[in-house]
């Protein structure tokens, strides 16, 4: 039996400025219409990761939770979009339908998805899940390939990021 985590990075975050550091160097080789999947207890520090992943994406200002709203658009300047969703507070996975996501996906740059198994068989599926675990010392962050996208894009991370051990 193999194991799925064995091409998982796994790097430790001490800090939410570690987190964000790791969020940021993502983003930076990030592929068309990606989808992630952030998943971890609350306090775990997704919404860190997020908003660090599309500040290094070029959103500007105020980059606020979808914890009320579900869901934020963010243009880019390539004219597509980044989209923010946080899950949370939704009961059934049915309550996606209202958000009109088909149209939200022909835009698509990357959406970064809290809490994805509340919307589950409604949403796209995660190109990478990234899994923040506490740990003793702060946070272990896990990405893990699931489409031949998530790979190449994760190959591309650690390739393009010798330090990433460092951060």
């Amino acid at each position: 039996m193999t194991n799925p985590d064995s091409d998982a990075i796994l790097l430790h975050s001490a800090t939410p400025e570690t987190t964000a550091a790791v969020a940021e160097r993502l983003a930076t080789c990030c592929p068309d219409a990606a989808v992630v999947y952030l998943e971890g207890d609350l306090g775990a520090g997704k919404s860190v990761f997020a908003r660090a992943f599309l500040k290094a994406l070029g959103v500007s200002g105020s980059i606020k939770s979808p914890t009320y709203t579900l869901i934020e658009t963010y243009p880019l300047q390539d004219g597509r979009d980044a989209v923010h969703m946080d899950l949370y507070r939704i009961a059934d996975p049915d309550e996606l339908d209202y958000l009109a996501l088909d149209a939200v996906l022909e835009h698509l740059r990357v959406m970064l998805v809290e809490w994805p198994q509340r919307g589950a068989g409604r949403l796209p599926a995660a190109d990478v899940i990234v899994a923040l675990v506490f740990d003793d010392d702060g946070r272990v962050l896990k990405m893990r390939a699931i489409t031949a996208r998530g790979d190449a894009w994760l190959r591309t991370f650690g390739q393009s990021h010798s330090a990433v051990a460092e951060v």
